[in-house]
């Protein structure tokens, strides 16, 4: 682990404020923590204590933070035993979160960043959407779901790159960042086919000169992330990708989310939790 994540990482009881369930077994779970409210950068994730009866943590992206209230937030959708324990916190009950972990996107002298969320993936999307609007940056979000979106769409009136699609995250509206979504299934105001698909769309839209000021980030499935990787190399464009494995310890210590990353000294074995999970599209893909 490097000194920067030894620094940063640290174990907190958080009170649950606020517990929310959407269509598809999503989850929005609100935590009180100054610690992580303040510290959090986007991209950075929390490793959970999701039950008395399972001692093994489980990994979630964190999605924004409110710094005023020292609060923040984690999208979730249930797809085990962990997450379906999750899903039984009740409100003032206290729950264990290591973090915040990992090494977080960083954000580069590139003024349109594309921000790609698939499912799950779209939180670390909304974390930076969150940080960067009141910046001179000026960024597009795409959002992709396979079953309902974990909010209420609602007609967008910024930034219109494609008439299929309408509808945006009313929290995006808010922010003042423009933001559109994609689904394979038939939702109203919602561009229907891959993230990817409506992501050229927007690109052919720009200029050369605005192409030029474009980087990539992205979080999603792996076929998601792949497409989004080739995307970037097809158009030329710099493109940082978060990866989500399986995680046991999540500090670096067990060595179970290695993945191969590409160096200037040749393939090497890096570990997601810490030497992650944002990564250069080029070097993982």
């Amino acid at each position: 682990m490097n000194k920067e994540n030894r620094n940063t990482i640290k174990v907190v009881d958080c009170q649950v404020l606020a517990h929310y369930k959407f269509e598809g077994d999503q989850y929005i779970l609100t935590l009180a923590s100054k610690v992580i409210a303040q510290e959090t950068k986007p991209g950075q994730f929390v490793h959970i204590s999701v039950s008395d009866i399972l001692p093994m943590r489980r990994p979630i992206s964190i999605m924004s933070v409110d710094k005023e209230n020292n609060t923040f937030d984690l999208l979730y959708k249930v797809v085990g035993e962990g997450t379906k324990q999750l899903a039984k916190r009740k409100i003032g009950e206290m729950i264990s979160i290591i973090g915040p972990i990992g090494n977080g996107f960083k954000m580069t002298d590139k003024k349109l960043p594309l921000l790609i969320g698939g499912g799950v993936g779209m939180p670390p999307m909304i974390a930076i959407a969150q940080s960067i609007k009141d910046t001179d940056y000026d960024p597009f979000v795409i959002l992709g779901s396979e079953v309902p979106f974990p909010f209420t769409p609602e007609l967008s009136k910024m930034g219109n790159p494609c008439p299929e699609a309408s509808h945006t995250m009313p929290e995006l509206e808010d922010w003042g960042v423009a933001c559109r979504l994609a689904s394979l299934q038939d939702y109203e105001g919602v561009f229907k086919g891959y993230v990817t698909d409506l992501a050229k769309v927007y690109l052919d839209s720009l200029s050369t000169d605005e192409l030029a000021q474009v980087e990539i980030y992205s979080c999603g499935p792996h076929p998601m992330l792949e497409a989004v990787a080739k995307l970037a190399k097809d158009y030329n464009l710099p493109c940082q990708v978060s990866l989500e494995e399986n995680m046991a310890c999540a500090v670096g210590g067990c060595a179970g989310c290695v993945v191969e990353v590409q160096t200037n000294n040749g393939p090497a074995m890096k570990r997601v939790c810490v030497d992650g999970p944002v990564f250069d599209a080029t070097t993982v893909f």
